[in-house]
């Protein structure tokens, strides 16, 4: 039975190792085409989060040209062709998803530093997609065997 099981596993593992990758490009470049064009329409509910977060940024409408970058970032990574760019804006969009925890934490916190609001799962969650991003770019090169 065990030994089934384990011969199951392997078929799932190899169909899946082909195909986890793009999955994961995929999952990545939708959740940010989707957040950040409800942030550009008005609708997103981390919009407050963002405008008090940034409120020391002099650019007006900055919850709008953070959700275009994450539109950006999002449709980069859907194409293959174009997701060193979309890894590449992910990194530098990556510092500014953590000011509320700095410069807000009463955002992001019921008790500091453990007890999380719902905006401050809302960040926290971002480790998901920090890990996604950093296979992504351990993706980029089929590794040299050496013989």
């Amino acid at each position: 039975m065990i030994e089934k099981y384990f011969k199951a596993e392997k078929k799932v593992s190899l169909y899946l190792k082909e195909r986890s990758i793009p999955l994961l490009r995929y999952s990545l470049g939708i959740i940010y085409l989707w957040f950040g064009f409800l942030k550009v329409i008005g609708i997103s509910p981390a919009e407050e989060l963002v405008e008090r977060a940034t409120h020391w940024i002099n650019v007006h409408n900055i919850v709008i040209v953070i959700g275009v970058w994450e539109m950006v970032i999002g449709y980069c990574l859907l194409f293959r062709r174009f997701k060193r760019i979309g890894l590449w804006l992910f990194f530098l969009h990556y510092p500014g998803i953590w000011l509320p925890v700095f410069l807000n934490p009463e955002d992001v916190f019921t008790v500091i530093p453990y007890g999380l609001t719902l905006e401050g799962q809302y960040v926290v969650k971002n480790l998901v997609t920090l890990a996604a991003a950093l296979v992504l770019v351990g993706s980029l090169y089929k590794p040299k065997h050496s013989e």
